[in-house]
C-alpha cells in the first residue's frame, strides 16, 4: 500500500464527480447527490449515461465529457462496471475515488480479484481510493458527504475536534447518528471499508497535521499492514490522542470480521500490546469510545494518577472512589492543611476529606469554594465532580460560577487540573449535564462511566510524559481552549 497524508481532496476538494448518479429517490445514486448539494459549495457534476438533468443539474454519460477538472469521484455503480468508470477516472485527472459499491474481496475470489484489478488502476494513474464497499467520507466544515443515507432518517453531527475512523460503515452511520443525538461535533468521518488503497494508517497521519482535529478515534476489525499502523500511531499520539476501538477479540468474532470485510483480526493480545507500545488508548465499546474522545478534546491530560472527589451525594462519592480505585487510580487522603482550609468554606457537616462530601445542605459557592482549594492543594491531579442539581441549595447558575472558576485557577497554575463530571438523574439533570458539557467540562451518567474517562486522561498524561511531549502538548491544549 502506498504510505502518504497527502489526502485533503477527499475532504477538501473543489469538484465532485457523482457516478451512478440517479433520479429515482431511494436510490443511492439520488441520496448521494441530493445530500452533497445540500452543503458543499463546491462543483457537482452528475454522471449518468441515460439522464440529461438530475436534481437540477445537468448529467453526463462519462467523466470524461466533464468540461472541468474533477477532485473526487464517488462511484455507485454495480462491481463489473466499477473497472471502467474507475479507468475513465485516471484519463481524466481525477485525483480520488470513493467507491460505495460492495462485490469485491468481501464475497470471495471473484471480488478478490475485481479489487485486485481496482487497485492496479488506481496506481497506474496515480490516484487514491478508499474503499471499496464503504460509504465513504463526512465533512461537516466542507459539506462533502458521500453517504447515501437521508437526513431524514440520519443523523448528521455539526462540526467539532473528533475524528472518527471506521473499518465498518454499518457501525460507522450508527456512530454518526448517536454523536448527533448527543450533541458531540465531528472534523472528519471516514468509512473505508475494504481498504484496497488508503487505509486506517493513512488516515491517522493525515488527521494528526489536520488543524481541525483534537481527537482522532477509530473502529478497526483487523490490519493488514500491522508494523504500518504502529508507525502511524507512533508518530501520532505524543502530539494528539487516538482512541481505539478493536473488535473480533473473540475467535468467533474474528471470523466475522474476516467475513464482513475481509479483515484479518488477529491475535488481540498482539493487538493489546500494539496500542499500548504506540500510545494509543484502547476502549472496548461506543460509549466508552466518546466517552473517553470528549474528555480528551474538552479537557487536559492529567499530570498524574491521584484524584480527588468532590460531590453532593455521598453514596455516589462511595463509588467513584471504588470505580477508580478498582483501575488503579489512587484517591488519597487530604493533607491536615487542606482538610482545615476547606472546613473553613464548607458547612459543619460536611466531610473535608477524599472523597470531599459537600451534602445535600450545599450551596454553588460551596463547590466554588472546595474546587479551588483541591486543584491548588498540589495534591490532587484529576477532580471529579459530582453535582446534583436537583438539591435546593443548588442554583441554576451553578454550572457558569463552578466552570468560570475553575477555568480562572487553571490558567494560573503552571500544569492545568482536568475536571470531569458525574450527573445522576432525570430530565433536569440531563439538561444541566448538557449546559456543563457545553461550557467545557464532560459530564457523565455514572461515576463507573467517568472513572474510565479518568483513567484514560491519567494514561495519555502518562504517555506524553514518556516521549517528552507532555509540556507542549499542554501548552498547545491551553491556546485552544483559553486556558
Amino acid at each position: 500500500m502506498v504510505c502518504g497524508s497527502n489526502l485533503d481532496f477527499f475532504f477538501n476538494p473543489r469538484s465532485i464527480a457523482v457516478i451512478g448518479a440517479s433520479a429515482t429517490p431511494g436510490k443511492v445514486g439520488y441520496e448521494i447527490l441530493r445530500n452533497l448539494l445540500e452543503r458543499f459549495r463546491g462543483r457537482v457534476y452528475p454522471i449518468n449515461p441515460k439522464a440529461k438533468e438530475i436534481l437540477g443539474l445537468r448529467a453526463y454519460p462519462s467523466v470524461l465529457d466533464v468540461p472541468d477538472d474533477i477532485d473526487l469521484a464517488v462511484i455507485a455503480v454495480p462491481a463489473p462496471e466499477v473497472l471502467k468508470v474507475a479507468e475513465e477516472c485516471g484519463i481524466k485527472g481525477v485525483k480520488g475515488l470513493v467507491v460505495i459499491s460492495a462485490g469485491f474481496k468481501e464475497i470471495g475470489p471473484e471480488g478478490a480479484e475485481r479489487e485486485r484489478k481496482l487497485v492496479e488502476i488506481v496506481r497506474r494513474y496515480g490516484m487514491r481510493l478508499i474503499g471499496p464497499n464503504c460509504v465513504g467520507v463526512y465533512v461537516p466544515k466542507t459539506g462533502v458527504n458521500t453517504l447515501f443515507l437521508t437526513r431524514e432518517r440520519q443523523g448528521y453531527p455539526d462540526h467539532g475536534p473528533i475524528a472518527f475512523i471506521s473499518q465498518s460503515g454499518a457501525f460507522g452511520v450508527a456512530v454518526l447518528d448517536w454523536a448527533t443525538a448527543r450533541g458531540i461535533g465531528i472534523s472528519k468521518f471516514v468509512s473505508y471499508g475494504n481498504r484496497a488503497d488508503v487505509d486506517e494508517a493513512d488516515l491517522i497521519e493525515y488527521l494528526r497535521d489536520d488543524p481541525d482535529t483534537r481527537v482522532v478515534t477509530m473502529y478497526i476489525e483487523g490490519v493488514e499492514d500491522g508494523r504500518k499502523l504502529f508507525r502511524a500511531l507512533r508518530s501520532t499520539t505524543p502530539v494528539k490522542p487516538v482512541v481505539v476501538f478493536k473488535a473480533g477479540r473473540t475467535e468467533i468474532g474474528a471470523r466475522a470480521a474476516v467475513s464482513h470485510t475481509g479483515a484479518l483480526a488477529g491475535r488481540d493480545e498482539v493487538y493489546s500490546a500494539a496500542f499500548k507500545q504506540s500510545g494509543a488508548i484502547r476502549v472496548y465499546g461506543m460509549e466508552e469510545l466518546f466517552d473517553v474522545a470528549v474528555a480528551l478534546s474538552l479537557q487536559p491530560p492529567a499530570p498524574g494518577d491521584r484524584v480527588a472527589v468532590l460531590t453532593v451525594g455521598g453514596g455516589s462519592g462511595v463509588m467513584a472512589t471504588d470505580a477508580l480505585i478498582d483501575l488503579g487510580l489512587k484517591v488519597p487522603r487530604l493533607s491536615d492543611v487542606t482538610v482545615e482550609k476547606l472546613r473553613r468554606v464548607l458547612l459543619p457537616i460536611a466531610s473535608p476529606y477524599n472523597p470531599v462530601d459537600v451534602t445535600g445542605s450545599a450551596r454553588d459557592e460551596h463547590l466554588v469554594e472546595a474546587v479551588e482549594i483541591l486543584m491548588r492543594s498540589g495534591e490532587v491531579d484529576v477532580i471529579v465532580w459530582i453535582p446534583y442539581y436537583m438539591v435546593p441549595g443548588i442554583s441554576t447558575e451553578l454550572n457558569k460560577k463552578f466552570i468560570e472558576r475553575v477555568r480562572e485557577v487553571n490558567r494560573e497554575l503552571p500544569i492545568p487540573i482536568p475536571v470531569v463530571g458525574v450527573a445522576t438523574g432525570g430530565t433536569y439533570t440531563a439538561k444541566a449535564a448538557r449546559e456543563a458539557e457545553k461550557m467545557g467540562i464532560p459530564m457523565y451518567l455514572s461515576p463507573e462511566r467517568a472513572a474510565k474517562v479518568v483513567h484514560a486522561l491519567v494514561v495519555y498524561g502518562r504517555w506524553l510524559r514518556k516521549v517528552g511531549t507532555f509540556t507542549n502538548y499542554v501548552e498547545r491544549f491551553r491556546k485552544l481552549i483559553g486556558y
